[in-house]
Formats: C-alpha cells, sequence, structure tokens
C-alpha cells in the first residue's frame, strides 16, 4: 500500500469517507451518498489502497479473511485512523 501526503480527495471521496466514521455497509454508502454504484465502488478501491478505510465482511464467518472488490457490495467499512486525519485537514 502506498500512501500519498498529497493525495487530494475527491468530493465524492470526501462524502463517503465522512459517512464511514463507524462500520458501514455498501448498502448504507449508497443510501447515504447518492452516488450511483460505480462511482462508490471506484471511491472504495482508491480509499483502501490509499490506507484511508478499512474492509469488514458483512458475515462473522468471512470477516477481513479477504476482500473481493468483484462483490465489494458483500463488505462494510470504516474509515482509519489516517482517514479521519486527512478529512479533518481538507
Amino acid at each position: 500500500m502506498v500512501i500519498m501526503a498529497g493525495y487530494k480527495l475527491s468530493p465524492s471521496e470526501k462524502t463517503i469517507l465522512r459517512e464511514l466514521i463507524f462500520p458501514e455497509s455498501f448498502e448504507n454508502i449508497v443510501s447515504g451518498t447518492g452516488y450511483p454504484y460505480g462511482v462508490i465502488r471506484d471511491d472504495l478501491i482508491q480509499l483502501i489502497n490509499h490506507g484511508f478505510i478499512e474492509v469488514a465482511s458483512n458475515t462473522e464467518s468471512q470477516k477481513k479473511s479477504f476482500f473481493d472488490s468483484d462483490h465489494i457490495h458483500l463488505f462494510s467499512y470504516k474509515a482509519t485512523g489516517l482517514g479521519l486525519k486527512k478529512i479533518e485537514h481538507q
């Protein structure tokens, strides 16, 4: 994972990150932001790659065992400490 100190969040990434102070399912992110599936999917992948959010499965048996970006709707997401700091400073 490469963390870019100068990475500037897009408006949709900021909105999504602000939704993730507590763990949220993909469905809650969709309803909370109003963004289409593709925008949320792309932004979540970017935020994960930059270390701004962490992933958890929605089922106990698969909790954090692996992340499958083809089935992004099966997981929950939460901002990391780095992600919370990023939204404080932007």
